[in-house]
């Protein structure tokens, strides 16, 4: 059994996404009611407006992580260590700039972020305080990001997802020891810094256990290196922008309308459907780059792989999807009892249900999402982001306009809307490519090679 599963690399990859995946869905569920015991609901949104600016100012990576992933597989694939130097030490420098920038308009526009969230008082103070650690933590996150996705670009996205998943646990322990001592919100910042730290350390070692390179050296800069980098990572951010439309938008729409206390219940029923979700889906993640890399002109036998390929994930989805999807929905009011104990409210198990009918809703356009992300087809991919943002931004403006006071327990319909239409374009934009036999389709597709049962 377990030599069929790690027979080759891309089962390993694979294999990694679901393993880590459960190690944060357990780190998610030891950590929220530690954060609540300590702070409670509304100190704990405090933190969450710092992750939602933190969300914002991922803006500055401007793609750059995921252009790193892709370049270095290219460059590692020719055997070129001194094109891998320069790749990296021309995205990290990209960042360094793109980061400061990033500083000084939070630092700027920090009366006006403040007052965007609406908080006066002592959480505006807290705030005020802690923006500026927010902002310099930015410019590391950007690098550290950009490092660990080297070791995916070198084929071992196994080790950058298990070093992600530790990251957190370190995180997390971080943090409660320290509020454990008496700390306040301040301990959670302290213990994603740290993590960033470990992070860090962690992807440089196994940067130079793979390759030996050398990054920190200015003859390593390559112009044409950093246009390429800029053009690609172009396309993500455009995707990235979206999101933001998404979960930071819905945050700062419950902070104006039903308080910071509303966003920790967000936040845990947004994440919990996300995880259950990623159960699922984070197998799926290692295909993409696999086809990509692989990709070639299209013949009838590749046509007919792709569309096996997604029967078979389809099928995967419908029935180890559906029954974990469900389970979770029957059992939400207990589940949360239990975990929550006496920090449960009862919109809870309202919140989770509707958000988790929606995480399925994404979860069937997940085959049609990696399927159009390796032929190339980067377009639909965004085009979906448009659509999720559009949807729900035009929703949640339109309860606040006609009943804010509902807001709170309306919000996720916005989201649920949002995912059914994105999922709806990603697999009928497949099925004209996939099923409907003209030539012109078949020049868009490429070929892929053949996929072995997972």
């Amino acid at each position: 059994m377990f030599k069929r599963i790690f027979s080759s690399q891309l089962r390993i990859n694979m294999a990694s996404g679901t393993i880590t995946t459960v190690i944060n869905a357990v780190t998610l569920v030891v950590a929220f009611p530690i954060y609540l015991h300590f702070l409670g609901y509304d100190r704990y949104g405090l933190w969450l407006v710092l992750t939602t600016v933190l969300s914002f100012a991922q803006l500055g990576n401007l793609g750059i992580s995921k252009a790193v992933m892709k370049l270095v597989a290219e460059e590692y694939g020719r055997g070129d260590v001194e094109g891998i130097q320069r790749c990296v030490t021309t995205a990290l420098s990209l960042l360094f700039l793109s980061g400061m920038i990033v500083l000084g308009i939070i630092m700027v526009f920090k009366n006006q972020i403040i007052a965007a969230f609406r908080l006066t008082g002592e959480n505006a103070e807290m705030i005020s305080l802690l923006l500026p650690y927010i902002g310099c933590l930015s410019i590391y996150v950007f690098m550290v990001q950009a490092l660990n996705a080297v070791p995916s670009g070198l084929g071992r996205i196994d080790l950058a997802n298990y070093i992600q998943s530790l990251g957190r646990i370190v995180a997390v322990t971080i943090a409660s020891i320290l509020l454990y001592t008496g700390r306040g919100i301040e301990s959670l910042l302290i213990g994603n810094a740290i993590s960033y730290v470990f992070i860090h350390i962690a992807s440089l070692i196994c940067i130079y256990r793979i390759v030996h390179i050398r990054i920190l050296q200015l003859k390593n800069l390559d112009i044409q290196r950093g246009k390429n980098i800029l053009r690609f990572g172009g396309a993500v951010i455009g995707g990235s922008l979206m999101n933001m439309m998404l979960s930071p938008f819905n945050k700062l729409m419950l902070s104006r309308y039903a308080g910071v206390s509303s966003i920790p219940i967000y936040e845990i029923a947004f994440r919990g459907s996300m995880e259950v979700r990623s159960l699922v889906e984070a197998g799926f993640r290692a295909l993409m780059p696999e086809i990509s890399r692989i990709g070639a002109k299209m013949t009838s036998e590749a046509k007919e792989r792709i569309v096996a390929i997604n029967k078979q994930s389809f099928k995967l989805i419908l029935f180890a999807g559906a029954f974990l999807f469900a389970l979770v929905f029957i059992f939400a009011g207990v589940l949360l009892r239990v975990w929550l104990g006496d920090k449960f409210v009862e919109i809870l198990p309202y919140t989770l249900r509707i958000l988790l009918v929606a995480s399925f809703a994404s979860l069937i356009g997940v085959p049609a999402y990696y399927t159009h992300m390796g032929q190339g087809r980067v377009y639909h991919c965004f085009i979906s982001h448009i659509i999720l943002s559009l949807i729900n931004v035009v929703v949640v403006i339109a309860y606040a306009v006609i009943s804010p006071e509902m807001i709170e327990s309306r919000i996720y319909y916005a989201i649920l809307l949002g995912q059914c239409g994105s999922t709806a374009y990603l697999v009928w934009q497949l099925y004209l490519v996939l099923y409907t036999p003209n030539d012109y389709n078949e020049k868009r597709i490429m070929n892929v090679p053949t996929v072995e049962k997972i």
